[in-house]
């Protein structure tokens, strides 16, 4: 099982209705994009950091470093909004190397900060999600919402051969080590491209393995997952259109500054 899937059987609001985090994942969500806030993205970080570690357990140094991914690649993005190159020095910062500046403004800063900021809050609202959720219970609340059944039933599909490639790739791995396959650069890309063309093959070979023991259950379409049920509650949920309330009431506000 890959980390995330760990974490999410898990975590201690598991058991809380899938439809109440993916109705709070969404809205807020949809509130940090829209409002581009700087100080809608810092609650939403806090709310959503607090949920998931100590309401769901998650670890605080696995929860950081599942933000360190998206965070790292957020500030190689923004480099290019914060950092010039110029002969003219900014009002922000100028380091002069040779007749040129490495140079930004404050606007340029402001707005890499805020971008940074509100991705990273929009981040925090899909880890709750993902972290707190099972897949099955997320493809039950999309079924619920009419989804289009292709996409729900691709969706399971793929996530179920997510674990069987890495399972599978491991195994040759694995094989491959122990038959000195890495022992030099060379030899290791080698390794690379027929583990990568054995995996391959194995998969549609896995595919159609699936799709005939499919058939011989039955099947006429559609997948179908038994699926636990899990009440919603009243406090929840007027916890819930409390703090959406209170985003909804700083974006309006934000709006006629």
């Amino acid at each position: 099982m890959i980390v995330v899937d760990k974490l999410c059987y898990r975590s201690g609001l598991r058991y809380v209705n899938a439809g109440e985090k993916f109705a709070f994942s969404m809205i807020t969500l949809l509130f940090c994009v829209i409002s581009r806030s700087l100080v809608i993205a810092g609650i939403v970080f806090a709310v959503n950091a607090y949920l998931t570690v100590k309401k769901g357990h998650i670890a605080a140094k696995q929860y950081i470093k599942l933000l360190a991914v998206p965070f790292t690649f957020l500030i190689l993005s923004t480099l290019a909004i914060i950092v010039n190159i110029s002969k003219v020095p900014l009002d922000a910062y100028a380091i002069p190397v040779g007749s040129f500046f490495i140079t930004g403004s404050f606007q340029s800063l402001l707005f890499g900060i805020q971008l940074i900021a509100t991705a990273m809050a929009s981040v925090t609202c899909l880890y709750f999600l993902s972290l707190n959720t099972t897949m099955t219970d997320i493809l039950g609340v999309l079924t619920k919402l009419h989804c289009p059944e292709i996409l729900t039933e691709l969706m399971l599909l793929i996530y179920r051969f997510i674990f069987v490639l890495m399972d599978t790739a491991s195994a040759i791995m694995v094989s491959q080590k122990s038959r000195l396959g890495n022992r030099d650069f060379r030899t290791s890309v080698n390794s690379f491209g027929k583990m990568a063309a054995g995996l391959l093959l194995r998969a549609f070979k896995r595919s159609n393995a699936l799709y005939d023991a499919m058939e011989s259950r039955c099947y006429d379409g559609k997948i179908r997952v038994l699926e636990e049920n899990h009440p919603a509650r009243k406090k929840e949920i007027a916890a819930i259109a409390v703090f959406e309330l209170i985003l909804l009431v700083l974006t309006i506000w934000r709006s006629f500054l």
